[in-house]
């Protein structure tokens, strides 16, 4: 049985990698920064340790012996910073992932799987799918920019780590990961807004109209987070020494099938919601990720399509199956 520890196990896809990895058969421990997980990872058979990753002293709590990989998922990120405060980038992803490596060394840990931002290749978006391997850049201004700069480095730090100690390390360049939360909101720029495609259920739900902006057949990268656990897990297993990986389907989904999808999927079938092609407003932006080397190296195949996820999202809402941990939507608002 392989340990895992997982930092940043309360965030979304820390909770839904715990608890699959935990189904698999390894001995998970999870890491986060909440105080109190109010019992639910205890439910599952997983320990629970609060750790702040800027304190190196705090990482004496965890296992020394015995651990196979870490999963590296935690540090701030632009939707979860009210107003913005572009220093905490650097302590939580630059000092953080510093001492989550600085563990590693102690702890003698064989592989290290990290999730990077896909903001480092933005400047690639457009039809053309866009390779693992690219030249890392950052947006040079917004609040992508100084952590996509942190993230950048701390990908840098993960290659020394490589070089110097043997560290294999996994890189997984990651869009926006689908996954039900009961949080429906994010910040841009430090202002708090509801995510579009969130905004756009909701309108499903209730029946009412809604608009499609710009170019419909605009199409994007859309990952289902249980697609991304297969990845973490194909790392954990792999014999290779890693590099950096995209993380997707290698398929774009046009806005007019998201709109579509999500009508079909969520909508009353006695009150579906109608919808309306507004071409006068702006263009959705559209990206794929070219997948071919995720799965050469790692055997990956997408095992979610669009629609799958949508029904196994909805069934989420409708149970909330992480509502001890996480709460409810109304804890949010």
């Amino acid at each position: 049985m392989k340990t895992i520890v997982i930092f940043g196990a309360t965030g979304t896809v820390g909770t839904y990698t715990s608890l699959f990895l935990k189904e698999k058969g390894y001995n998970v421990i999870a890491v986060g920064k909440r105080n109190n997980d109010n019992n639910f990872f205890n439910n599952y058979d997983i320990k629970y340790y609060s750790l702040d990753i800027t304190n190196l002293n705090d990482f004496d709590k965890l296992p020394l012996e015995n651990v196979n990989s870490v999963i590296h998922l935690a540090g701030i990120k632009p939707s979860a910073m009210k107003d913005y405060m572009p220093k905490l980038y650097i302590d939580s992803i630059l000092n953080g992932t510093f001492n989550v490596l600085t563990y590693c060394l102690n702890a003698k840990v064989e592989k290290i799987i990290f999730s990077h931002s896909r903001a480092d290749s933005n400047y690639l978006m457009g039809k053309k799918p866009i390779p693992s391997d690219i030249i890392k850049k950052f947006p040079l201004t917004g609040d992508h920019s100084i952590y996509t700069i942190c993230k950048n480095a701390a990908v840098d730090l993960l290659e020394h780590f490589y070089h110097q100690y043997g560290l294999k390390r996994f890189i997984l360049r990651l869009p926006t990961i689908y996954a039900y939360h009961p949080n429906l909101y994010f910040y841009v720029n430090g202002e708090k807004k509801m995510m579009a495609y969130r905004f756009i259920i909701e309108q499903a739900i209730k029946g009412e109209t809604i608009e499609i902006w710009g170019d419909p057949t605009k199409a994007k990268e859309i990952v289902y987070v249980k697609d991304l656990i297969q990845i973490i897990e194909k790392c954990i297993e792999s014999p290779l020494d890693g590099g950096m990986y995209n993380v997707g389907r290698g398929v774009g989904i046009t806005l007019d099938e998201q709109i579509k999808g999500i009508v079909n999927v969520f909508s009353n079938p006695y009150k579906k919601s109608d919808i309306i092609y507004r071409p006068d407003m702006p263009n959705a932006r559209e990206f794929v990720n070219d997948i071919s080397k995720t799965q050469a190296e790692l055997s990956y195949h997408s095992l979610y399509s669009y629609h799958d996820l949508l029904i196994d999202y909805k069934k989420h809402l409708e149970e909330e199956p992480y509502k001890l941990l996480w709460g409810s939507k109304t804890n949010y608002t």
